[in-house]
C-alpha cells in the first residue's frame, strides 16, 4: 500500500515535471525558457504545485530503518558523535581557551580544567545526554518529568535563548566568511596600508594596528559607539545571507542531511589545526610561543589563587554548551538502548584535547609574530575576537604564501562555526516540533527555511556600523554567566525534584544495571560538587562583574540596560511557568506543589516496547487513581 502511494507521489511529480521539460525542448536559449516557464499559467501552476508537495510530503526526518518511526533516529552512531563533537568544539576552543592558559600559568592551567572536567564537565555532559536519550524529547517535552518547569512560557525562554545565542553565532560566521573572501587576493588587504588606509597608517610601523584599523574601517565600518547605528554594512549583510543559506540547506531535513555534513564540518577543523601546527612548529621563534604556552616559563604558584580554578571551570561549561538544551536534543534522536556513557566521555575528552591541540597551532604561530617584531609573546597574545581577527591575521600574513594559510583559518572559523549553528536552530526547531506536533511535523522544511530567514532579519542589526557592540552586548550578557544559572536549575529539576535515584533507575533501563559503587561517583557530583561551584562561581561573577565595552568604547546607560533586560526575560520564565503550572492545578496549595513536582503521565521512554513494567500503562493508570484519592501529608524521598 506505502508502495503504491509512493509511486503515485512520483508519478503526479513526473507530470509536472513533463511541463517543465516541453518547454524546455520548445526553447532554445536558457533565457527564454525561463521567461517561457515563468509567464504562462500553467508553468507557475506547475511550480506552486511542486513547492506544495514538496513540504507536504512524509517527514524527510525519517527513514524506515528508524527504531523510532515518528521522531527518527541518527542514521548511525558515527553521525551522532561527529554532530555532538562539532556541538562541542566551538569558537571558545580556539579563541578562548589559548588565551586562558596562557594567562593563568600556562601548563599549569591544564591540572585546574582537567579537574573541573571531570569534577563538573563529564557529569553534567552524561546527565543531559541520558535525559534527552531517554524520552526522545527535546527541551520542552523533556520536563514533563518535573511539569513546574515545563509549559508554554518554558518554550519562550529556551525558544529566546537560543534564537539570541544562534543571531551571535551566525554574525560570527558572517565575519569569518568576509575574512575568508577577503583572503582571495595577494598581498593579504591587512598586509599593509592601502588604498583604505588613512595617515596615521601611513607613519605607523607595519603591525597590529593596520590589522585593527582594517578590522574597524573596512570590515566592520565601525561607528562611534552602541547610540550611533549607522546603516547596513552591506558585505556583510551578504555574508550574513549566505550564513543563513548554508545553515538551512544542511538542516532542511533535519539531522538526515546535518549528519551528513558533519562528516565534512567536524572533521576539517583538525586538518586545518594539524597544517596550522607543523606550519607553525618549523617558523623561527615558535618556540618561545610554545614555552609561553605549556612551557618551562609554566607558573604552578598560580594554582594557588582561585581565579585560576574559576576560570577553568567557566571555560569547561562554555565549552562542552552544557545548560543550552542542544546537548539533550541531538541525544534525543539516539536509538534507546545506546551507550551514552561511553558517548559522553568520548565526546568531553574529545572536546578538552582539541581545546589543548589549538593552543599549540596558536601559539607557535604568535610566537613568530613576536620574534618578527622583536617584542615578548605576551603583548601580542589577545582573547576573543582580538585573537581571530587581529593578532592571528597580522600572523598569517607574516608567512610565505599568507593567502593559502588566511583561508584555510577562516574556513577552519566557518566550520566550527557553523557545526555549532547546526545545533542550536535544530534546538528551536524540535521545541517547535514537539510542542506543535500536528501543526509542524509534516512542514519541516518550510519550518527550517522561515526559521533562518527570521534568524537573518534578527542579525541584521548586528551588521550595521553599530553592529560589532550588539554583538559584544550578546557575548557578555545572554551568552556569558546566564549559562550557569540554566546548569544550576537543571540540576535541581533532575536530581532534587524528580529525584536522582529515580534518574538512575531510568539510566539503568537504557544501559543495564550497575553496581552502588559505580553509580557513587555519579551522585556525589550531580548532588553535591557540580551545584557547589556552579553557586561558587555565580556568586563570584556578581561580585566581579564590571560593565562590558568594546574596547575604549563604553556602552551607554539604556544599552546596559537592554542587557539585563535580556537576562530578566530569559530568567523570570522559570518562576513564572511555576506560579502558572500551580495557578491552573487542582487541589490545595500543598497538593498542587507535590502533583507539579512529581512526573506527568505523558513522562516515559517515547515507545512502548521500551517502557517495561515501570512505565506500563496500568502502572500509570495506577498513579492516576492514586493522585485522585484525598491528599496525605507525606514528604517524597524521591531525591534521596
Amino acid at each position: 500500500m506505502l508502495n503504491k502511494q509512493g509511486t503515485g507521489h512520483e508519478e503526479v511529480r513526473m507530470e509536472k515535471f513533463q511541463g517543465f521539460n516541453f518547454q524546455k525542448s520548445c526553447s532554445c536559449r536558457t533565457g527564454r525558457f525561463i521567461k517561457d516557464f515563468f509567464i504562462t499559467k500553467k508553468g507557475l501552476r506547475n511550480m506552486v504545485l511542486v513547492l506544495l508537495d514538496l513540504f507536504d510530503e512524509q517527514d524527510p526526518h525519517v527513514d524506515d530503518g528508524d527504531e523510532n518511526t515518528e521522531r527518527g533516529n541518527w542514521a548511525s552512531k558515527r553521525e551522532y558523535i561527529l554532530s555532538t563533537i562539532g556541538y562541542a568544539v566551538g569558537l571558545g576552543n580556539i579563541w578562548r581557551f589559548p588565551y586562558l592558559a596562557y594567562k593563568n600559568g600556562g601548563g599549569a592551567f591544564l591540572i585546574p580544567y582537567f579537574v573541573m572536567l571531570v569534577v563538573t564537565g563529564i557529569p553534567l555532559y552524561f546527565l543531559e545526554s541520558a535525559f534527552g536519550q531517554f524520552c526522545s524529547q527535546g527541551p520542552i517535552n523533556i520536563w514533563r518529568a518535573v511539569p513546574i518547569l515545563q509549559g508554554k512560557i518554558t518554550l519562550k525562554k529556551e525558544g529566546f535563548n537560543e534564537i539570541v545565542v544562534s543571531v551571535y553565532y551566525n554574525v560570527i560566521i558572517a565575519y569569518s566568511l568576509y575574512y575568508m573572501f577577503a583572503s582571495f587576493q595577494f598581498p593579504l588587504p591587512w598586509s599593509g596600508c592601502f588604498s583604505w588606509a588613512d595617515s596615521n597608517c601611513s607613519n605607523t610601523p607595519i603591525g597590529t594596528f593596520q590589522v585593527f584599523v582594517f578590522l574597524s574601517r573596512v570590515a566592520l565600518q565601525r561607528s562611534s559607539g552602541l547610540d550611533e547605528t549607522g546603516p547596513v554594512v552591506w558585505h556583510l549583510a551578504l555574508c550574513l545571507l549566505l550564513s543563513s543559506v548554508l545553515v538551512a540547506a544542511a538542516l532542511i531535513r533535519g539531522i538526515k542531511s546535518s549528519g551528513k555534513v558533519v562528516y565534512f564540518t567536524a572533521t576539517f577543523p583538525y586538518v586545518v589545526i594539524l597544517i596550522l601546527l607543523i606550519r607553525g612548529v618549523t617558523l623561527e621563534g615558535a618556540r618561545d610561543g610554545i614555552e609561553f604556552y605549556v612551557g618551562f616559563q609554566s607558573n604552578l604558584t598560580k594554582l594557588t589563587e582561585a581565579q585560576v580554578w574559576k576560570d577553568a571551570a567557566t571555560q569547561t561549561f562554555y565549552s562542552l554548551s552544557i545548560g543550552w538544551g542542544g546537548v539533550m536534543t541531538l541525544a534525543s534522536y539516539n536509538n534507546f538502548h545506546n551507550n551514552v556513557f561511553k558517548d559522553s566521555f568520548i565526546i568531553t575528552l574529545t572536546n578538552a584535547g582539541t581545546s589543548v591541540l589549538a593552543g599549540f597551532a596558536i601559539f607557535s604561530i604568535l610566537g613568530h609574530m613576536a620574534h618578527i617584531y622583536k617584542m615578548n609573546v605576551s603583548e601580542v597574545v589577545k582573547e576573543g575576537f582580538g585573537l581571530a581577527f587581529i593578532a592571528y591575521p597580522d600572523a598569517l600574513s607574516k608567512l610565505p604564501v599568507s593567502p593559502l594559510w588566511s583561508i584555510l583559518f577562516f574556513f577552519m572559523l566557518l566550520t566550527v562555526g557553523l557545526d555549532s549553528q547546526f545545533a542550536g536552530i535544530e534546538v528551536i526547531i524540535t521545541c517547535l516540533l514537539d510542542a506543535f506536533p500536528k501543526i509542524f511535523k509534516s512542514k519541516r522544511a518550510l519550518l527550517t527555511l522561515t526559521t533562518c530567514s527570521l534568524l537573518y532579519l534578527l542579525g541584521l542589526p548586528c551588521v550595521t556600523q553599530a553592529g560589532i557592540y550588539w554583538v559584544t552586548l550578546i557575548d557578555q550578557f545572554v551568552a556569558s554567566w546566564v549559562l550557569l544559572f540554566l546548569a544550576l536549575l537543571e540540576i535541581i529539576g533532575v536530581c532534587y525534584i524528580y529525584g536522582g535515584n529515580r534518574f538512575i533507575k531510568d539510566i539503568e533501563m537504557m544501559l543495564g544495571h550497575k553496581s552502588f559503587a559505580f553509580w557513587l561517583w555519579w551522585r556525589m557530583c550531580w548532588f553535591f560538587i557540580s551545584p557547589c561551584i556552579i553557586v561558587v562561581i555565580l556568586v563570584w561573577s556578581l561580585m566581579t562583574f564590571t560593565p562590558p565595552s568594546y574596547g575604549a568604547v563604553q556602552f551607554p546607560v539604556w544599552g546596559l540596560a537592554l542587557g539585563w533586560c535580556m537576562i530578566v526575560f530569559i530568567l523570570l520564565c522559570i518562576p513564572v511557568t511555576a506560579v502558572y503550572k500551580m495557578k491552573s492545578a487542582e487541589g490545595n496549595p500543598w497538593k498542587r506543589l507535590k502533583t507539579l513536582c512529581s512526573p506527568s503521565e505523558e513522562w516515559h521512554p517515547y515507545l512502548d516496547v521500551h517502557r517495561g513494567e515501570r512505565y506500563s500503562e496500568e502502572r500509570c493508570r495506577g498513579r492516576k487513581n492514586h493522585r485522585s484519592r484525598p491528599d496525605v501529608t507525606v514528604i517524597s524521598s524521591s531525591w534521596l
